[in-house]
């Protein structure tokens, strides 16, 4: 543990295999990112479950490392130039694994850009709007009596949507016939929004053909079936 001993969290969670890649995560849209890329990589990596209910990212290990106090985050002993390197916020971690080892993000300049141009619109646009929603439909915001909130929620999420399945029309995944970090950065948030949200009627999910098609291909992936419960429950 030599290597990583200099970041603070590994006092909170001590590696028992400081050779691996450490992931500090939940089975969450944005944790899940992660960990289906990591099975789809067949990388070596130790997983270390954050219990929101403990606070744990809050505490003062979790944030001396990672300062935004969210998940995911990862420490990979073998970063850039052969030292440690501790990331957060899901999207970076992405292009960080998928360009370290040379897949799921394309070659081809203009392609990169293509595939990260997607990965931003998920960030910026599907990942926020999609939660709002969920916290307007699900969670404590249902019960606000003056639905505008929502329905301004529900609208975006429905416009978000359509510039999806226009974009999958004719298409096996994002960019065409090759799977990548734009759908694993995408696809569990959709998932997320019909099934544990379950906001599929609010927002009319069944006009979506081609988001459906794509959803239900993503999830057949045996490595995005392991991904998708990665933390598991204790």
């Amino acid at each position: 543990m030599s290597t990583l001993a200099r970041f603070a969290i590994t006092r909170k969670w001590p590696p028992r295999h400081p050779d691996r890649l450490q992931l500090y995560s939940l089975p969450t849209p944005n944790g899940v990112k992660v960990s289906i890329l990591l099975e789809e990589l067949g990388v070596p990596y130790e997983v270390h479950r954050v219990d929101f209910g403990r606070d744990d990212q809050l505490s003062p290990e979790y944030v001396a490392t990672f300062p935004n106090n969210k998940i995911p985050a990862i420490i990979d002993p073998d970063g850039p130039g052969g030292a440690p390197l501790a990331l957060f916020e899901s999207g970076a971690i992405l292009v960080y694994l998928a360009g370290k080892h040379g897949r799921f993000l394309p070659t081809d300049v203009a392609q990169r850009y293509e595939a990260l141009q997607w990965v931003m619109w998920q960030m910026g646009g599907v990942g926020p709007m999609f939660g709002q929603l969920g916290f307007f439909h699900k969670f404590a915001g249902k019960d606000v009596e003056d639905k505008r909130p929502r329905d301004r929620y529900v609208a975006e999420s429905r416009r978000l949507l359509g510039v999806l399945d226009r974009q999958l029309a004719g298409r096996a995944w994002m960019l065409g016939d090759d799977y990548g970090i734009a759908d694993i950065a995408i696809l569990p948030w959709v998932r997320n929004l019909v099934g544990f949200y379950g906001a599929g009627d609010l927002v009319g999910f069944d006009d979506f053909g081609h988001v459906q098609r794509v959803l239900a291909a993503f999830v057949a992936r045996p490595a995005v079936q392991r991904g998708l419960a990665i933390p598991p429950a204790p």
